[in-house]
């Protein structure tokens, strides 16, 4: 079973905020724990700040490895430029680079089917480069994913679902992948 961290809990909040709010919240831990505790007990005190370091050098690691702001919009500028046909093989390589076996699916609701480790997953990407996205494509690929007996949905778009989206995405477990996310996926370098 894999564990996932609850979304608003504050270790996930602090994971998603800048970095160096960890390391403020240690710092404040390792003062308040100097202060108010007695010298024998302020060790036990600076323990308390031993996860929040953790998380702020996950946190760190994490936000400097992502792609800048100035590369994930010229990535997605050529991802929008391409042909589907294109960004379909993008797609295929940059999960095959995952470990996945990869097969396109010719089906309106599912372009790939990716298999790995016994589990199944179907991905929906023809409709990247739609201006707005609503529930019927979603519903279509959770349909198909019921039908045939899949694991996990992928729904890969270059802009932000609407919160109607969203909020079936997320009731449905239908991973959204775009912005930062589809950058990522891609690849470190520009798709050519």
């Amino acid at each position: 079973m894999k564990l996932k961290m609850a979304k608003n809990s504050l270790f996930a909040i602090l994971l998603r905020s800048p970095w160096w709010i960890s390391f403020v919240v240690v710092l404040f831990i390792a003062l308040g724990s100097s202060a108010l505790l007695p010298n024998r007990y302020v060790v036990f005190g600076l323990m308390g700040a031993i996860p929040f370091f953790a998380i702020g050098v996950i946190a760190a690691y994490r936000q400097l490895r992502a792609p800048s702001q100035k590369h994930v919009a010229q990535t997605l500028v050529q991802a929008a430029a391409m042909p589907w046909r294109e960004f379909g093989e993008a797609l295929e390589q940059a999960f095959a680079a995952q470990g996945y076996q990869v097969s396109r699916i010719n089906n309106t609701a599912a372009d790939l089917e990716l298999r790995k480790a016994g589990q199944t997953t179907l991905v929906a990407a023809r409709r990247w480069k739609a201006g707005s996205h609503g529930v019927e494509p979603l519903r279509a690929l959770d349909r198909e994913r019921q039908s045939k007996d899949a694991s996990h949905c992928v729904y890969v778009t270059l802009t932000a679902l609407s919160d109607s989206s969203r909020r079936f995405a997320e009731k449905q477990k239908i991973e959204l992948v775009h912005d930062q996310a589809l950058v990522q996926l891609l690849g470190r370098r520009p798709p050519r």
